[in-house]
């Protein structure tokens, strides 16, 4: 694999900043380089740090075997649900942008992401929606089993989950074809997600869910490229009744991120060429 660099061209300076300072995009990085900066992402090591606190919780208040099995159980199963839901109906809603106090949240922890699927700053979630949600998908359910010591492995569970879930969709971006057929699929569903049409294959690393309610698809299933693939809807005629994502952004930009960097597409031009994120 090409060992291109990892650090953005637009800034000469951009090596003299501390690591996570600097602009990182996974389509210019192997599985080497993303797994250095992603022990080093400043969520991460809070996810484990917190499940470090978790185990500790778990040995002050211990639960029965059975009941730890059982709440980490339902983190398991009910993590990807939960996921699903918000990805689809809060990340994919057509409503945080028109709330001038969600929309910087929105635009930080969605919208960005889908208008460059690569830039790696972006990929990862914001601490302070991500850990309210893994509580309260995890505690109640745990606590609910095993008490105190139910809901630290529930818990755990949710933020170990989460970095898998990190890990994996970080991988999905990257230039570099899995050698497992199983992460191949993974891989192509979420490619479809972000450059080909929007709605639909929401689980990112799990789509049973997907299938269940009817939203998982496959290329050759939707013919027809969706137009807001990079910008979910968020264009320039809702810009001027709810304008707060635009002015964060210094404009909308609809073509492919790639394909813009280099000048090869209007900023506002749907992308006619099809194609993965790598």
């Amino acid at each position: 694999m090409s060992q291109s660099p990892m650090l953005s061209p637009d800034s000469a300076d951009d090596a003299r900043l501390p690591f996570w300072k600097r602009s990182h995009y996974l389509d210019r990085m192997d599985l080497k380089q993303l797994s250095v900066a992603y022990f080093q992402h400043y969520t991460i090591m809070a996810y484990l740090a917190l499940t470090a606190l978790c185990v500790a919780a778990w040995f002050a208040y211990p639960a029965a075997a059975l009941a730890t099995a059982g709440s980490v159980l339902a983190g398991v199963v009910i993590y990807p649900l939960v996921w699903h839901l918000l990805h689809q109906y809060v990340l994919h809603g057509r409503w945080m942008w028109r709330w001038k106090v969600l929309a910087p949240t929105w635009k930080r922890i969605h919208y960005d992401h889908h208008q460059d699927p690569n830039h790696l700053e972006v990929l990862f979630g914001a601490l302070h929606t991500t850990l309210p949600t893994i509580a309260l998908a995890t505690l109640p359910v745990g606590w609910l089993i095993g008490g105190a010591g139910g809901a630290a492995a529930a818990f755990a569970t949710g933020l170990l989950t989460t970095c898998y879930y990190e890990y994996m969709h970080c991988i999905q971006h990257l230039a570099f074809k899995p050698k497992w057929k199983w992460v191949q699929t993974m891989k192509q569903r979420h490619v479809e997600h972000h450059y080909f049409d929007e709605d639909g294959n929401f689980g990112i690393t799990n789509y049973f869910w997907d299938r269940v309610l009817g939203t998982y698809y496959e290329k050759k299933d939707r013919p027809k490229r969706s137009a807001t693939v990079f910008n979910l809807g968020y264009d320039e005629e809702v810009a001027k009744r709810w304008p707060w994502v635009k002015e964060l952004s210094g404009g909308i930009a609809s073509g492919h991120p790639r394909r813009r960097a280099m000048g090869k597409e209007a900023a506002g031009e749907p992308s006619r060429h099809p194609g993965a994120g790598a």
